[in-house]
């Protein structure tokens, strides 16, 4: 199995699909078009050796639409190792809508998408992701069960922002713990970028653990909301990647951890909710293990939202959830021990373990 991904512009160079790197094994990929709503999206399908492919669906506005395969190929995939290392019983998928989620999305959009999923006969089930809402999923399963991040009104487990937050602030203790001996961020200068629902309960966490939180966002409307709410600090500067800080956190969209950016940064942590947070996981990996910086894998650390949808699937309650999400705690720990004594970047410590568990499974499946 390759792992390596190529960035969306050089995916004109190679065959459209199975030549891409990025396909690395995908067991379908499902385009989906519709005149009548303007719906035009991307269903990927990385891995169903666990269990069926859950992943959320991502509403963007896309460069192309070789950039909108490139990133649902990318999460698709990250989806099948979070659920493994998580211990979940769910293979790997991701979608992506192209399109503006604030201008296009509409109901009937939603719905006729919703059909798309729902002729893979739970082969995919989604949920919420960038540019959806809890009310969409609601939307989706007006035609489809499968589908999860329902309201809770109808059943379901809810939004799973608050989750995802709660596992990146486990995750982020517990690397604090292995760089500074104290998993007490008080006091740390921790930057958070992306001030989405994620990255605001993640910074509701750190304000009241009394870390020093600066935020950076592209919406200056939506940092001063944030400001006001807990007291934060916006960045005004230039460079936020050559800031001296303690602990970064990405919580926008993924690969800023690349070429440009990685020898420029000052952190002694990264711990963000992100997805894909390195450009290129095996490149970037071994660079910040030779700077010294801690990457607490993403794919480990922001599983907190798959747990919480997981929930309507297995019926768990709350305080399974939170006992699950309390949990990427000690994985993280174990992860990191593990890089260090066989000298593995930590991203490759994680992913080892994530594919011994797919292998294993389909070692059963296939007696």
């Amino acid at each position: 199995m390759t792992t390596d991904v190529l960035d969306a512009k050089d995916l004109k160079k190679a065959d459209p699909v199975f030549g891409q790197l990025s396909f690395d094994e995908h067991e379908q990929i499902v385009f989906c078009n519709d005149k009548d709503t303007g719906l035009k999206a991307i269903i990927g399908i990385h891995n169903t050796v666990l269990g069926p492919a859950l992943g959320g669906t991502r509403m963007w506005q896309y460069n192309s639409e070789w950039e909108a395969l490139n990133d649902v190929l990318r999460l698709s995939r990250g989806m099948t190792f979070k659920s493994a290392i998580t211990g979940l019983n769910l293979g790997g998928g991701k979608a992506v809508i192209i399109g503006d989620a604030k201008t296009q999305k509409t109901p009937e959009l939603m719905r006729r998408f919703g059909e798309f999923i729902h002729s893979l006969s739970g082969k995919y089930i989604t949920a919420e992701d960038v540019g959806m809402a809890t009310d969409d999923m609601d939307t989706v399963r007006e035609v489809t069960p499968f589908v999860t991040g329902i309201s809770e009104s109808k059943g379901g487990a809810g939004n799973p922002s608050p989750i995802t937050a709660y596992g990146v602030f486990m995750g982020m203790k517990a690397a604090a713990k292995f760089k500074y001996g104290s998993d007490i961020l008080e006091d740390k200068n921790i930057f958070v970028q992306g001030i989405g629902n994620v990255g605001e309960a993640l910074v509701e966490h750190l304000v009241n653990e009394g870390a020093k939180v600066t935020i950076a966002d592209i919406s200056q409307e939506r940092l001063e909301e944030v400001k006001s709410k807990y007291g934060v600090t916006i960045y005004g500067g230039s460079d936020i990647y050559a800031e001296d800080m303690d602990i970064y956190a990405p919580c926008a969209l993924g690969a800023t951890v690349n070429d440009e950016t990685i020898n420029k940064l000052r952190a002694d942590i990264i711990a963000g909710a992100a997805n894909n947070q390195l450009a290129d996981e095996f490149k970037h990996g071994r660079l910040l293990q030779d700077n010294g910086i801690v990457y607490a894998p993403d794919f480990l650390i922001n599983a907190g939202g798959i747990i919480n949808v997981y929930a309507e699937l297995e019926n768990y309650d709350r305080a399974e959830i939170m006992r699950k999400t309390e949990n990427i705690y000690n994985t993280t720990l174990e992860i990191l021990d593990n890089a260090k004594v066989n000298n593995l970047t930590t991203h490759n410590a994680a992913l080892n373990i994530a594919k011994e568990r797919i292998e294993t499974r389909r070692i059963e499946n296939a007696k």
